[in-house]
């Protein structure tokens, strides 16, 4: 029988494919339940994306959850042989919270695992399957690989904590220059400054392992640098292989070899792996193992060649409307990246210059991390509270030191609190509201409002506001005065999105280190 493929979806397409590919690596087909005892979960919600889990009892009483994922699946129900390898590769629907939707979404994952005796051939093998799996979908595909072992040293280094070492994995996976500086005992020492060569260093690993063995040479013989550099010589000519020091994982659970694949066109990752040997320990089994999933999901998107005709070298950057956005493109002015056209009267909202290829869109504030994740701003600026209160997914790889405030919690002169009541609090920043008093263990009702927050305490609508302080006058102005900081130091942040850095990150680094020197002579 011959089937006509005209009639598969793309998704459908591209998952046949990654099956066959797979299959002929010599990878045997795995099949599991949709279901799984909770307990499974519930003892490992911090592998998990999300917290969040579909739970059901079943006819016998014990209770069940839909798979949120498939690896702890496969490691549960797979026999401890460390002295083997089991190759798996599995297609199965996975259920999880929509980050966009907030409400659960079937998503299918295609895969493979491999377990067992997990060595330096096993590693270049599974890295080899994913790029040439990359390379099968799009011309337009990159594979970033990176080491969380290098990750754990550095921050030891640093005298990073445990209690701040989430901390400090978010800020490197952002390559938040500005936070890991604040969060490290001495910024000006050998450490931060192997730091921040490792986040300033992206491209193919056949052109950056030089810069990388000098910059790493105080750890020269560590077990971290010789995986590091042996799998970047076997996988040298892949073509799409590089090294990025941002591609960090949970470390409770992964270690060594982390790698995300991304493909132009697509705002995220579309691929995520690593090697696991913590999980796997966590699971009581003394094997190794390493793989990865692709997000089928995300590769049924218009990716293709026709979506970037006449787009070539161009970038999009979102500016927010209004007085900080006047300022920040006076930066961009200085930096030579001027379009005389975006300081002219009228209501355009769209401002090109064709020689320079740059494409300025003025947006409102709240919206710029929304533009730059989605993928239709390559880079943006946005304030520090607009970003937290977002919390986009996005390289934050400069504070450009302009429009400086503080979030501050303020009360009516004279206010005392009654600690035995649950506190209101009147703000439009509800997320870092939520997240401040979370952290003091202070119960609160929050009131939503969007417009001027100040009236609503001597109105009577709450007791306190959290809201941006600039000088205080309105404070002063409505009888109100500030009784808690929640963010010192907030200022507008030059953004870019992940998937734009990897094809444009000469561009984007350019860019960044232009405006950087510019807010240094301002300063």
């Amino acid at each position: 029988m011959i089937i006509d493929d005209s009639v598969l979806k793309k998704g459908e397409r591209i998952n046949l494919m990654l099956r066959s590919l797979f299959s002929g690596c010599g990878y045997e087909a795995y099949r599991m339940s949709k279901f799984e005892e909770y307990d499974l979960y519930a003892g490992n919600k911090d592998f998990l994306v999300s917290d969040n889990v579909i739970t059901f009892t079943d006819t016998d009483g014990k209770l069940m959850a839909l798979k949120p994922d498939v690896t702890l699946s496969i490691i549960k129900n797979s026999k401890d042989e460390p002295d083997r390898c089991r190759r798996l590769f599995y297609s199965e629907n996975v259920y999880r919270v929509s980050k966009s939707t907030g409400s659960f979404k079937e998503i299918m994952q295609t895969g493979l695992e491999c377990i067992g005796n997990v060595g330096l051939d096993e590693e270049t093998e599974v890295l080899s399957i994913a790029a040439n799996a990359l390379k099968a979908i799009s011309g337009r595909a990159v594979l970033d690989i990176s080491s969380l072992s290098l990750t754990e040293r550095l921050a030891e280094d640093l005298g990073i904590g445990t209690d701040r070492k989430a901390e400090f994995l978010k800020a490197v996976s952002e390559k938040n220059l500005s936070a890991l500086r604040s969060m490290c005992k001495d910024p000006e020492g050998e450490a931060f400054s192997i730091l921040s060569g490792l986040l300033r260093i992206y491209g193919p690993v056949e052109k950056v392992t030089g810069k990388l063995i000098e910059l790493l040479s105080p750890y020269e013989g560590e077990g971290f640098c010789e995986e590091l550099f042996s799998l970047f010589g076997r996988l040298e000519g892949s073509g799409i292989v590089n090294f990025d020091f941002s591609v960090t994982d949970d470390v409770n659970y992964y270690s060594g070899i982390v790698f995300k694949g991304f493909i132009e066109g697509i705002p995220d990752a579309v691929l995520s792996g690593g090697r696991y040997d913590r999980l796997m320990k966590r699971m009581g089994k003394s094997s190794s193992g390493i793989g990865f999933a692709f997000y089928v999901d995300l590769l049924e998107q218009d990716f293709g060649e026709e979506k970037r005709n006449g787009e070539d070298g161009w970038l999009n950057i979102a500016l927010p409307k209004g007085r900080l956005g006047e300022s920040v493109y006076s930066l961009f002015e200085k930096a030579g990246y001027e379009c005389p056209s975006v300081l002219e009267p009228g209501r355009r909202l769209i401002f090109e210059n064709c020689e320079k290829k740059i494409r300025y869109f003025w947006v409102k504030p709240s919206d710029v991390p929304v533009y730059v994740e989605r993928g239709t701003a390559d880079a943006g600026v946005a304030g520090k509270d607009v970003l937290l209160e977002s919390g986009a997914d996005i390289y934050e790889l400069l504070d450009l030191k302009t429009g400086k405030c503080r979030m501050c919690v303020a009360a009516p002169k004279g206010y005392t609190e009654d600690a035995s009541r649950t506190l209101r609090v009147a703000t439009k920043f509800t997320g870092i509201t939520k997240e401040y008093y979370r952290s003091k263990g202070r119960d609160i009702d929050i009131v939503k409002l969007n417009g001027s927050v100040e009236i609503a305490p001597i109105l009577g609508l709450s007791d306190v506001i959290m809201d941006i302080v600039e000088t205080g006058n309105t404070l002063k102005e409505n009888d109100l005065e500030v009784i808690e900081t929640a963010i010192e130091d907030i200022s507008a942040r030059f953004i870019a999105n992940r998937t734009s850095f990897k094809f444009r990150s000469d561009a984007i680094a350019k860019m960044a280190g232009s405006l950087e020197k510019v807010t240094e002579d301002v300063r």
